[in-house]
């Protein structure tokens, strides 16, 4: 049977949360054994394999700070620093930067500390675009550590948001059907997405952003796994979705192309042996997943 976790990017988490409801107090970041990650942009500050650093390594960086959780224990802090502060990381040779992406496709860093490093960036992400309060319109500050948003004004609190997304295999027999979206690099398909809207369960979204983009009527639909995608902060609900017809009719804004292909295509596509050089998302997206499962049969 498929593991849906093998492989996959920032599934893996032993943060233990501190959490807007936590009553526990913040520790400073001076605390013994404290830990920060640095992002300075989209990039995150590595040193000798890893993105958590010793506070006093890296100095008194000027940013907003936030308290993430304890891992094994030891205090974690998230700060955000300015983009063009990578350049002088990366002159450093005690130090690299990378991308979060980079990090997961290429497995830079222990799959636990990526999904602590999506926690941290959705965090970080979120707080720079929350800045003023959506009741009155006054600044708010940190809160809770930084798993909340207060406003002084009108003492209202905001909490982080996680977007919900479906990402769906959808099959038909022994064929699936992928798309390219025009974001894509070239000759890449994947499984269609769309985000959930309110009031939508999983599987009226499943079936209305796949009518909506190929034209497709879908019956059964079956949950499989998720994965938090911190770009800044979704969560990717992986389906899988029996088509009723297999007729595509393309939205032209939303895809490039959608087709219908065989287990042996899709086996091709993952092992980049395809001989139209079709290629997939790489081990670390739930989509890749769900594509090795309908070509293991267990989909």
């Amino acid at each position: 049977m498929t593991d849906f976790r093998d492989g996959l990017g920032y599934v893996h988490n032993r943060l233990v949360r501190h959490s807007a409801e936590s009553l526990a107090a913040v520790p400073p970041l001076t605390a013994p054994g404290a830990r920060r990650v640095v992002l300075a942009g989209d990039r995150i500050v590595l040193a000798d394999g890893s993105a958590l650093l010793a506070p006093d390594r890296i100095g008194a960086e000027p940013g907003p700070t936030l308290f993430l959780g304890r891992l094994d224990g030891d205090p974690v802090f998230a700060t955000a620093v300015a983009p063009e502060r990578a350049e002088t990381y990366d002159a450093d040779p005690a130090f690299r930067t990378d991308d979060l992406r980079s990090l997961a496709a290429e497995g830079r860093v222990a799959p636990h500390e990526l999904g602590l490093l999506a926690t941290a960036k959705s965090l970080l992400s979120w707080h720079a675009r929350n800045r003023f309060c959506a009741q009155c319109g006054a600044a708010t500050e940190p809160g809770a550590g930084g798993y909340r948003r207060d406003c002084g004004s009108c003492d209202t609190h905001h909490f982080p948001r996680t977007d919900p997304v479906v990402i769906m295999l959808i099959t038909k027999g022994d064929r699936c059907l992928l798309g390219r979206s025009p974001r894509f690099k070239e000759a890449m398909y994947s499984c269609l997405a769309g985000f959930l809207e309110p009031g939508e369960t999983i599987e009226d979204a499943v079936r209305r952003e796949t009518l909506e983009e190929v034209g497709i009527r879908i019956g059964a639909v079956t949950y499989r796994a998720s994965q938090p995608w911190p770009f800044p902060a979704s969560l990717m609900i992986g389906c899988v979705a029996e088509a009723l017809d297999d007729a595509i009719t393309l939205d032209p804004v939303e895809l490039t192309d959608a087709r219908w292909l065989t287990r042996g295509d899709v086996r091709a596509m993952m092992a980049g042996t395809h001989p139209d050089g079709l290629t997939v998302p790489p081990p670390m997206a739930i989509a890749h997943s769900l594509m090795r499962a309908f070509v293991d049969g267990t989909a």
